[in-house]
């Protein structure tokens, strides 16, 4: 396994790490015992560092991971959580404010059965009402929550990377990460546009959804996606022709993924300790070369010279979500 320094934390973090997404409903049907054998099969094979928080199952990630971390040395792994989503509902979805992120890491601690986390990160900080919130109220309790020994370092987690660059520069508070998701992949890779600067500053790079959340895999996404049907045919047809040709798209995308410079960490969702074995051993020893042309292929084919995204989607159809309820009210 290859480490890398996460930004100026001084921690060495593994290439690939853990996401704990997986370890609820929202990528299939949860399985604490087939959970448990991949996040003890994880750490056997080198990867140090999990990635968890409550929106992943309202708390079912972080009990899942706090249970089958028991009995194992603290100083052999490292664990990042958030704050800031939480509830399925609309309306309690997000919360920002000083008193829930206060009460969130006291509650994600619990949960995880741990003194402390090695970093909290800002969930999704495209919704919240106002960046003032984030600024005045979130981060000045992660920054006590650091020096009440609860938490060793602050970060951000977004999809915008611009707002995230825009937090950086603004805070008072110190802030030592960043996670970007589905901006390194195939059809978005614009994360490098911006590793350069994140590093300027000190600031460490964790990149996650490698496969943009399961457009990039054979299987396709979730029914959730969002993701137009125009981005889904494009990624529909590029697993066709990979099926067509016997590799796994999802192969390919992850390969893509963890050979882009300037990310300290590659946040990987696996659904098994097949697939994690898979990952880790193709890193090791390369796509064959028939994965390889097919590879080039595929860009050519469907991904050159063209950024598929879903900016500006989940935002607004958050707002008229909460606009139903409050004229029901």
């Amino acid at each position: 396994m290859r480490y890398n320094e996460l930004g100026d934390t001084g921690l060495k973090v593994s290439h690939v790490s853990l996401g704990g997404a997986a370890f609820s409903n929202i990528y299939g049907v949860y399985d604490e015992r087939r959970s448990f054998d991949l996040i003890r099969e994880s750490l056997k094979r080198g990867v140090n560092y999990l990635e968890t928080g409550p929106w992943y199952g309202q708390g079912i990630s972080e009990s899942t991971i706090g249970k089958a971390l028991r009995g194992i040395p603290r100083e052999s792994y490292f664990i990042g959580s958030k704050v800031g989503r939480y509830e399925k509902a609309p309306e309690k979805m997000f919360d920002f404010s000083a008193e829930k992120t206060e009460a969130g890491v006291d509650n994600t601690l619990s949960l995880l059965g741990v003194d402390y986390v090695d970093l909290i990160q800002v969930h999704d900080i495209t919704f919240a009402p106002d960046t003032s919130i984030v600024l005045k109220e979130t981060l000045p309790v992660l920054e006590k929550a650091v020096k009440n020994g609860k938490v060793r370092y602050i970060g951000i987690a977004d999809y915008d990377i611009d707002l995230m660059q825009e937090i950086v520069e603004e805070s008072d508070v110190k802030i030592s990460t960043i996670l970007s998701y589905a901006k390194s992949t195939l059809f978005d890779n614009r994360l490098q546009n911006y590793t350069n600067y994140f590093k300027s500053k000190g600031v460490g790079v964790i990149n996650a959804a490698a496969t943009g959340m399961g457009l990039l895999s054979n299987k396709g996404p979730q029914p959730w996606h969002p993701a137009s049907d125009d981005i889904k045919a494009i990624c529909r047809r590029a697993s066709e022709y990979c099926k067509s040709q016997n590799v796994e798209l999802a192969r390919l995308a992850s390969w893509f993924t963890l050979n882009q410079p300037g990310i300290d960490t590659n946040v990987c969702g696996f659904f098994n300790a097949e697939q994690m074995n898979d990952t880790l051993d193709m890193l090791e020893t390369g796509l064959s070369e028939h994965e390889k042309s097919v590879l080039a292929e595929v860009q050519r084919r469907f991904f050159e010279k063209v950024t598929l995204h879903w900016d500006d989607v989940e935002l607004p159809a958050y707002k008229d979500e909460l606009d139903k309820i409050l004229k029901k009210k």
